[in-house]
């Protein structure tokens, strides 16, 4: 009796083929892009809704503190922003960014002109607008490399399409340097008027606005020639700033 032969069909061997060293670093800078859109969007996401509790800047200011033998000071208190003086919110677009409610987050005039100005020497406010600032302050570290600038577009954008204008002004109002280890309207309404943020007046107001571009070497009370100058002039420029959100 002839037996049967059974033949065993082998299923062919599919091997993976292998990555090439180019393929491995073109694949984890991808998966770092995809994860940083994911994170970054989703930290934006919520602080749409939620009260920022800290920044990096913070952070800086208090190793500073430290290393130069102070007490690590970090006063700041969240408000919403219809407990922050009408005041203190047109002073600081009549101060840092005049056309914070018409632009999408940049200020190209205003750009070319402190572009301009720095090419001839002069020592004029930046171009940076109120988005940019709050984009800097909230996520970001200081400094001026074209990492953190292009960084600072990325989220600048975001925080424009994701917030809107009520939203940054409130986030910017509440995060900003305003002093020493003082952030914050609430914080600083206190540190130098004695009161609340709620109810700054106009000249107040002016003598926050004035001392944003050094907080840490102006004073908003008591202040110099030099920033009561500025606080008569910011103070006039309220009247002509028309707050629609």
């Amino acid at each position: 009796m002839a037996k049967k032969t059974t033949t065993k069909n082998k299923a062919p061997k599919t091997q993976a083929k292998k990555r090439t060293t180019g393929q491995k670093i073109l694949r984890f800078f991808w998966l770092l892009f995809l994860w940083f859109n994911i994170i970054s969007f989703s930290v934006v996401l919520l602080f749409k809704f939620v009260p920022v509790p800290f920044t990096p800047l913070m952070g800086i200011r208090a190793l500073e503190h430290n290393a130069a033998g102070k007490d690590m000071m970090c006063s700041h208190d969240w408000v919403p922003i219809d407990e922050i003086s009408l005041n203190l919110q047109k002073a600081v677009i009549a101060s840092e960014d005049g056309r914070f409610l018409e632009h999408w987050g940049f200020d190209f005039e205003a750009m070319q002109k402190a572009f301009k100005n720095n090419q001839k020497g002069k020592r004029l406010k930046g171009g940076s607008t109120i988005s940019q600032q709050t984009a800097k302050n909230v996520f970001l570290w200081q400094g001026r490399s074209y990492l953190r600038k292009g960084l600072e577009a990325y989220y600048t954008v975001l925080i424009e399409l994701i917030w809107g204008k009520k939203r940054i002004m409130e986030v910017y109002l509440n995060s900003i340097e305003m002093g020493d280890g003082i952030y914050g309207a609430e914080a600083a309404a206190k540190y130098w008027f004695r009161k609340d943020a709620a109810t700054l007046t106009r000249y107040e107001a002016a003598g926050i606005a004035a001392i944003l571009p050094n907080p840490r070497r102006f004073k908003a009370s008591n202040s110099s020639s030099y920033i009561n100058r500025r606080k008569a002039k910011i103070s006039k420029e309220i009247g002509f700033v028309k707050l629609e959100y």
